[in-house]
C-alpha cells in the first residue's frame, strides 16, 4: 500500500507526464527526438521501442521493454508496479496495460492504493484495444485477440481472447 499522493511519487508522475507530452507532439520524422525522449522516460528500452503517439504512462521508470518492442497509437501503461515487456512484442492501437489496484474497503480506498506487476513474453502479440489487468503474466510468442480482457495469467504459444481472456487454442512454431 502507499499514498498516491506522495510528493515524491506525484514529482516522478509529473516527469512522467511531461515527456509523454514532448514525446506526443513529435513529428514523425523526428526518429532521434523520439528516442531520445523513450531513453530518459522508460527505465529500459528507450534506444530500439517504436512507439506511435500518443502515448501515455504513470511514471516511466517502471517500464522494462525488451529489443524492438512497438506500440501502435494511443496505448498507455499505468505502471505505478514494474512493466515487464520481452524482445519484439507487438501493440496494437488502445491497449492498456494496468498495473494499480484499489483496497475493495471504500474507506482504505481514500487515499491508499497498491498495484501487481505485469509480465509480458518476448514475440507476443497483443491486439487492438486489449486490457492487460495487473499481476498477469503472459507468455512468449502468444497472441492476444483484440478488444480482450486479460485477467489471469495466459501460458507460452496460445491465441487467447475474450472477456475475461481464455486460451481457445495452441499457436504451433
Amino acid at each position: 500500500m502507499y499514498d498516491p499522493l506522495d510528493p515524491e511519487l506525484t514529482a516522478v508522475r509529473e516527469r512522467a507526464r511531461d515527456l509523454c507530452q514532448a514525446f506526443n507532439g513529435t513529428r514523425e520524422a523526428e526518429t532521434d527526438e523520439r528516442h531520445k525522449i523513450l531513453r530518459v522516460l522508460l527505465g529500459a528500452g528507450g534506444d530500439t521501442a517504436m512507439i506511435q503517439p500518443p502515448f501515455f504512462c504513470d511514471y516511466g521508470v517502471n517500464i522494462a521493454l525488451g529489443t524492438r518492442v512497438f506500440f501502435n497509437f494511443n496505448c498507455v501503461v499505468l505502471d505505478v508496479c514494474r512493466v515487464t515487456i520481452g524482445d519484439y512484442a507487438q501493440f496494437g492501437p488502445g491497449v492498456q496495460i494496468l498495473t494499480p489496484m484499489h483496497p475493495m474497503n471504500a474507506l482504505e480506498r481514500r487515499g491508499k492504493e497498491y498495484g501487481k506487476a505485469v509480465e509480458i513474453g518476448s514475440d507476443v502479440w497483443v491486439g487492438a484495444g486489449a486490457l492487460i489487468l495487473p499481476g498477469v503474466r503472459i507468455g512468449s510468442r502468444t497472441v492476444i485477440g483484440a478488444g480482450s480482457v486479460v485477467t489471469r495469467d495466459v501460458p507460452d504459444d496460445v491465441f487467447a481472447a475474450g472477456n475475461p481472456c481464455r486460451v481457445l487454442r495452441q499457436i504451433m512454431a
